[in-house]
Parts: C-alpha cells; sequence; structure tokens
C-alpha cells in the first residue's frame, strides 16, 4: 500500500524555499541562468542590502517551493 503524505508534510513543502545554488543544483542550469529565469517572477523574495561607501552591494533570492513548480512546469510544457 503506497503511503500518503500527510497534510502537515504538503504545507511545510509549499512554504519551504530555495537558494539560487539549490535550483541550479535541481535542474543542471548555472546559478546566472536560473537567477535570469527567477529575479522577475511574482512570488520571489529579493533581499537586498545597498552598496555604501566600504561595503558592496548584497543580494538574497528565495524562491518558494511552489514558484519553483510554476516555472519547471511552464518549461516542460514548451
Amino acid at each position: 500500500m503506497p503511503l500518503r503524505p500527510s497534510l502537515q508534510v504538503l504545507e511545510m513543502r509549499e512554504k519551504q524555499t530555495y537558494s539560487i545554488r539549490e535550483v541550479a543544483e535541481l535542474t543542471g542550469f548555472s546559478r546566472q541562468t536560473i537567477t535570469r529565469m527567477f529575479e522577475g517572477e511574482r512570488g520571489v523574495l529579493i533581499i537586498e542590502r545597498p552598496e555604501t561607501l566600504y561595503k558592496r552591494k548584497h543580494r538574497s533570492i528565495r524562491i518558494p517551493h511552489v514558484v519553483y513548480e510554476r516555472v519547471i512546469r511552464r518549461l516542460a510544457i514548451k
């Protein structure tokens, strides 16, 4: 009898987020390609620290599981 994931596991998966590096490893694309694919997607979390006189600009991109699935599904259809 196949095991069915519990509702709690499904909810945790929906809240899971991936880094650019994780998505690159999952898909086999480069980190630059993943950044270009996801930075304009609705629902992607982008946290930026502006450049200051002594520190460079830093940007962290987190991709929710739901957004990841939506983009991968769209790519698979093409």
